[in-house]
């Protein structure tokens, strides 16, 4: 059984990102936690030593969490009533990601699936600062729906890699399962100058092979192409459902997202992105 967290804001864009794990997840049997997370006004501008009730806001803010809530299972269960789906909610007076952070540990949660809207809405920017800071700091695969995405079948994923990362099981198993349920092929992806693999990325490279030796993938390469500009120009080519990275430390995925300012993307995503943690949450 799987065990999927969705946080959920009430927006359409968080109602996208609940949509798409239904779908993906319909053959499954899955426990399903929406978390909406609050915190009073007063929490952000003045040090609340004591419980917020007492200041007469922690009670309705909440009350309104735990209504919507309710609603949100009640639509769920109107419009994707799936026997094999249990949906449970949480109301946390906390931030968002470390209220994440918690369930992840206390659930074993096997995915996050969240929208990537940014507050400002502005199109130029690819994802919210919520979602940059559950991918830095979420030691749990995390699946980042684009605003307006419709869903579909992912068929072809498309997996770059620099073959830097000595992969073990908890990298590779959240692609194997997606893979396995819905019989899609692995677009491996290496961008390379002209350089030949070293023969620790040889290594690698046979690891990944021995654990997509029971699915459809194929090892293919761009030359003079930054990682951004062959993820795109692929997509040109092939028509990719999901991108698929492991967040390694000092890999490109790293120089990818988090060397400029939070949000200044080097390009703009219009489908479905899982990035893995390099550790588990529990290491």
């Amino acid at each position: 059984m799987k065990r999927i967290l969705l946080p959920t804001d009430f927006s359409e864009n968080s109602w996208n990102a609940i949509s798409y794990a239904l779908q993906l997840f319909k053959n499954e049997t899955c426990e399903f936690y929406l978390l909406n997370t609050y915190t009073p006004i007063i929490y952000h501008v003045e040090h609340v030593l004591v419980s917020p009730e007492q200041y007469g806001f922690g009670d309705p803010i909440r009350e309104a969490s735990l209504k919507n809530l309710d609603e949100l299972k009640t639509r769920i269960k109107r419009e994707f009533n799936n026997p094999k789906h249990t949906i449970k909610s949480t109301a946390a007076f906390n931030n968002l990601v470390p209220q994440i952070i918690e369930v992840v540990k206390t659930r074993a949660i096997d995915y996050v699936i969240m929208g990537t809207k940014g507050a400002t809405g502005f199109k130029e920017i690819l994802f919210g600062s919520n979602t940059v800071h559950v991918f830095k700091n979420v030691k749990c695969p995390t699946i980042a729906i684009p605003d307006g995405f419709n869903f579909e079948t992912p068929r072809e994923v498309l997996f770059p890699t620099d073959y830097q990362i000595d992969y073990q099981d908890h990298h590779i198993k959240p692609i194997l399962d997606i893979v396995s349920l819905h019989k899609a092929r692995v677009n491996i992806l290496h961008a390379t100058y002209g350089y030949d693999l070293s023969e620790e990325q040889e290594q690698n490279k046979k690891t990944l092979e021995n654990y997509f030796k029971k699915s459809a993938y194929v090892f293919q390469s761009v030359s003079n192409q930054t990682v951004e500009e062959g993820i795109t120009n692929f997509q040109l080519k092939t028509h990719i459902n999901l991108l698929v990275m492991i967040n390694n430390k000092h890999s490109f995925f790293e120089n990818l997202f988090f060397k400029n300012t939070i949000n200044q993307i080097g390009f703009h995503l219009s489908i479905p992105f899982l990035v893995i943690p390099s550790k588990k949450h529990d290491s």
